[in-house]
């Protein structure tokens, strides 16, 4: 059921550089490759005889309730794969009563979006820029567009290389918006002016800009993510940007539990990369995370269904998640346990 609307679906629905673009990674995609390998390699060791007759998913995210332990990640241009962007992401978001991450690079507002859909909370997502008025200005919207949080990607240092545009980059329409960086001056203009020169001191800054929690996005090590915390992180998503940034760089799934030890509860932990089922929503749980995020199989199923299709393919994903759960003997997100998981078959 989860494929209705997959990948091969999207394939079917949309053109091939966009295609690409979406499904692609850096380099030769080994990152791209083992972060879904990576939940595959880790077997479920679920408890039996117990009383799973009540389920019950809800939890809480920054403070914010949502349905299910499963969010949207950040994603740029969602007007590649449906006329409504990101306004239609929120409106199969609020059917499911899942959290939307937008991204800086959306085709619609941090404002818009926030409202698009009544009751779906959303984040802000965004880098630093090395003229940090443009981003103390991206944050001051995003503090007053209704946004629960800001979502800071710190892995921004370089422009990735991606192998399936070796003959050229792939370009959005000339027709695409993005309002959250008409003071920025451009798509081309952002991707070139993040600052490479952040450091940890820099985190406590969106925070007074905007007001509002702050979750550091693209940490992989344990020791990064306990100083994002003492600099001011509420919450850190380890990720490595679904392996679109930098080949070669470790799974998610494999550095997840060091990360959920280094912090050692005082903030929240989220993973995303190679989340594809409801198995690899468990193991992520069970290993620490606070929640797990999905960012490609959400625009492969809006690209191939639409807000029906995506809607669907996220209530579908959450009903697999309880049945995981229920399998493994957990009545709630919060029961799964380091001890669920083990490496290999």
């Amino acid at each position: 059921m989860l494929d209705r609307f997959g990948e091969e679906a999207a394939r079917d629905a949309l053109p091939p550089a966009t295609h690409a673009y979406i499904s692609g990674g850096s380099g030769d995609e080994v990152t791209l490759r083992a972060n879904v390998e990576a939940w595959r390699g880790l077997a479920l060791r679920p408890h039996v005889l117990r009383d799973v007759a009540d389920m019950d998913l809800r939890t809480e995210l920054l403070g914010v309730p949502v349905a299910a332990p499963v969010a949207i990640a950040p994603t740029a241009m969602h007007q590649l794969v449906h006329p409504d962007g990101e306004l239609a992401t929120a409106r199969a978001a609020g059917d499911a009563g899942l959290l939307l991450a937008v991204s800086m690079f959306a085709n619609h507002s941090y404002a818009d979006v926030a409202r698009a859909a009544e009751g779906t909370p959303s984040w802000a997502q965004m880098y630093l820029f090395r003229d940090h008025g443009l981003s103390r200005e991206l944050a001051e919207k995003a503090g007053e567009s209704g946004a629960r949080a800001v979502v800071v990607c710190v892995d921004g240092a370089a422009v990735p290389r991606r192998s399936r545009f070796a003959k050229g980059a792939f370009a959005p329409p000339d027709d695409l918006r993005f309002p959250n960086l008409a003071h920025v001056g451009g798509l081309t203009t952002a991707i070139t002016g993040f600052d490479r020169g952040m450091t940890f001191d820099d985190i406590g800054r969106f925070a007074e800009w905007s007001g509002l929690p702050v979750v550091v996005k693209g940490v992989l090590r344990g020791d990064d993510a306990a100083r994002c915390v003492a600099a001011g992180a509420a919450a850190i998503a380890v990720s490595n940007h679904g392996g679109r940034q930098f080949d070669g760089c470790a799974a998610t799934a494999g550095v997840l539990a060091e990360v959920v030890d280094a912090v050692a509860g005082r903030a929240e932990v989220y993973v995303d990369g190679g989340i594809r089922n409801g198995a690899d929503v468990v193991k992520a749980l069970a290993l620490g995370a606070r929640a797990a995020f999905v960012g490609r199989p959400v625009l492969w199923a809006l690209a191939a269904g639409g807000v029906p299709g995506a809607a669907e393919y996220l209530r579908e994903l959450v009903a697999d998640v309880t049945r995981v759960l229920a399998f493994t003997g957990c009545r709630t997100p919060h029961e799964a346990t380091r001890d669920l998981v083990r490496a290999g078959p």
